[in-house]
């Protein structure tokens, strides 16, 4: 495929606008991975519209991830088998339909499974756009123009997740009126954004997405996809139910965990078995495409272990609105927006070994003084140490997915990325879930009793917000060590000259 834009061909031979493509491709993913924590703001008011609890309402994020990461082993398939212009299309008509589902949600406890519907939905077309628009920046741009390439898609796959919470809690605040439509101050409004800019993508779509990914004639794998589903839709859903029924539940928790690990393994051993595996494991032979691989999942492990709780806390124990905790986080969005282009250019320039550990130092320094966040802490400084913490993220996350596509061969670029977004959404899902568990239940063995509450009012609220206050230290803490872990594993990365075009014979191994 030409590199030159003026002779930028697609597949068939026709000449198109990569410009066009990647602006498109860009805007309609950054509309679906907002969804991944634009209801982190809104737990509160989702707990209080909908009369459930912090753990259930967390399940809005939890079955996100949880949907998304078993769809995306599939995506490796459906990426060279459908031509690149109507898979896109399909996944953002699924995509609005998901969003208008939640959207039109009665709010009663009794529909809150139609509202994960529309979450599944979403995240179900979310688990085949994020990945697709990776394979399309590698197949459109030539190996030294990756990593700025990459560094466009961290505006999307870092920049939307965490512009999310300040867009819901700007929404939540008040009415407002976008494009002559006007948003009420609803959750419900949260979605409409995503679905204008999803409907303008789907529209346009038709005339400037163009089919960029070469195809190859292929059966699905049913047996592979059987094992995929069960294997890692019980692996996350044991994890999903830890919030709600405890690490002690051997029904609900336990045994959908070992399940989970036991038809994972069943999976990856018939993959190997294949002449055309439905998710190639064998790129984990690559020792640099692996290590990145573990990097990026401690990276989201890491981002998510603070992201989710943050606004909780600024809510829940300052008692801030949705718009003035989203607002708090706004600069560290930001930051992560300005930083993961440069990332980008810097990767090209030196590599993701320095970036990562740069990246991982920064990120374990701005998280370690979360863990001593108090009722009195002022929310500048929460603010500042967010940002740094977005800075040290964007240091990480792009080098280490252009390094990790770089490692491996074009035409096994397709299950590279199934294989490392699989990775970052299991890792999601699994410290969201770990996460909201650990603090749900901290504050439940911690909460004062019920009489204290009409006995000493200002008693009771004193030890309802040390409570809470004692489950987010808890959480921030993970969220430091997941950075600790990234810091270590980070010196094992090859360097900038060391490890280039490693050839991989997936017979044999590494030549």
């Amino acid at each position: 495929m030409a590199t030159d834009q003026k002779k930028a061909l697609d597949i068939h031979g026709k000449p198109y606008s990569r410009v066009a493509l990647v602006i498109i491709i860009l805007f309609a993913t950054f509309a679906g991975m907002l969804n991944q924590t634009s209801l982190g703001t809104a737990i509160p008011t989702l707990m209080k519209d909908f009369d459930i609890s912090m753990a259930t309402a967390q399940q809005a994020t939890t079955w996100f991830l949880l949907v998304n990461g078993i769809m995306i082993p599939v995506s490796a398939f459906l990426m060279t088998r459908f031509r690149t212009k109507w898979l896109y299309e399909v996944a953002y008509i699924l995509l609005f339909a998901g969003m208008l589902l939640a959207a039109l949600t009665p709010a009663k406890s009794a529909y809150w499974p139609m509202f994960i519907a529309g979450r599944a939905l979403q995240a179900l077309s979310v688990g085949i756009t994020m990945p697709l628009m990776q394979l399309v920046m590698v197949n459109i741009f030539p190996e030294k123009q990756r990593g700025i390439a990459m560094g466009l898609g961290g505006l999307v796959i870092g920049m939307a997740p965490a512009i999310g919470p300040t867009l819901s809690g700007w929404i939540l605040e008040k009415d407002h009126v976008i494009l002559g439509l006007t948003l009420n101050d609803s959750w419900r409004s949260i979605f409409v954004f995503p679905m204008i800019v999803l409907g303008i993508s789907i529209i346009l779509g038709f005339f400037l997405l163009k089919d960029v990914i070469p195809n190859r004639a292929g059966k699905l794998e049913w047996f592979s996809l059987v094992l995929s589903t069960i294997g890692f839709g019980s692996f996350l859903w044991g994890f999903t139910n830890v919030a709600t029924d405890g690490w002690g539940d051997l029904i609900n928790v336990i045994l959908p965990i070992i399940l989970g690990i036991i038809f994972i393994l069943l999976f990856g051993y018939r993959q190997l078995k294949l002449d055309r595996p439905f998710l190639n494991v064998r790129v984990f032979k690559n020792k640099q495409f692996t290590i990145t691989t573990i990097l990026v999942a401690l990276a989201m492990m890491a981002m998510m272990g603070v992201e989710m709780m943050l606004p909780l806390y600024m809510q829940n124990v300052h008692g801030l609105s949705p718009l003035d905790s989203g607002l708090a986080l706004l600069p560290g969005a930001l930051m992560m927006g300005l930083m993961s282009p440069i990332a980008g250019i810097a990767y090209d320039k030196v590599g993701a070994k320095r970036l990562s550990r740069v990246g991982f130092a920064i990120l374990t320094i701005a998280t370690f003084p979360f863990m001593f966040l108090g009722i009195d802490t002022p929310i500048h400084y929460v603010t500042v140490l967010y940002a740094l913490r977005m800075f040290g993220i964007a240091m990480v996350m792009m080098p280490l997915t252009a390094s990790a596509m770089s490692a491996l061969p074009v035409k096994d670029a397709a299950d590279g990325t199934a294989a490392n977004n699989t990775a970052r959404q299991v890792a999601s899902a699994v410290v969201v879930a770990l996460l909201t568990s650990v603090t749900q239940n901290i504050i439940n063995n911690n909460t004062p009793a019920h009489h204290v509450l009409t006995e000493n009012p200002i008693q009771y609220a004193s030890k309802m917000a040390n409570a809470s206050l004692d489950g987010f230290h808890v959480s921030f803490g993970i969220g430091m060590l997941f950075a600790v872990m990234g810091l270590i594993v980070a010196n094992f990365l090859a360097g900038k000259h060391e490890n280039k075009d490693v050839d991989v014979d997936y017979t044999k191994g590494v030549k």
